[in-house]
């Protein structure tokens, strides 16, 4: 199995809905460790709690906040993915939010797949803030 890091070349040609399925479950990942440590609890709290970072809503939230802060390259990768026919939409999602949250699991993927964790934790950590803010009612 070959796990190493590609180089950009390689990258540009994976599929966007590959990169986002890759980056769904990075973005997975990242999310249910934050919650573990943040708040702890039983499995069906913290299913419940990761429920609210990584609905297509609040993807699709976190790229708008964050549409100012990503570069040329980052914003070229979501709109690949926004614009990739995935098949059907989940009942609980909306079809614009659906295709936004597809495109930042495609940068999540992207990034992850260059080996940029450091990009990566950014955009996340911005993201949950983003979704704390919404959740308290600021955003």
């Amino acid at each position: 199995m070959d796990l190493e890091i590609k180089s950009e070349e390689n990258i540009r040609f994976v599929s966007p809905l590959v990169l986002a399925y890759i980056g769904d479950a990075v973005y997975e990942v990242y999310i249910r460790e934050y919650i573990l440590h943040k708040y702890g609890g039983n499995v069906n709290k913290l299913h419940k709690i990761a429920t609210k970072f990584v609905k297509a809503s609040a993807q699709a939230k976190i790229v708008h906040m964050l549409e100012k802060e990503l570069n040329k390259e980052e914003w070229a990768i979501i709109k690949k993915g926004r614009n990739q026919k995935s098949g059907s939409v989940p009942k609980n999602a909306n079809l614009t939010d659906y295709k936004y949250a597809t495109g930042f699991e495609a940068l999540i993927g992207y990034l992850y797949l260059l080996g940029n964790k450091k990009r990566i934790k950014e955009i996340i950590k911005k993201g949950i803030q983003v979704i704390e803010e919404v959740e308290q009612g600021g955003v």
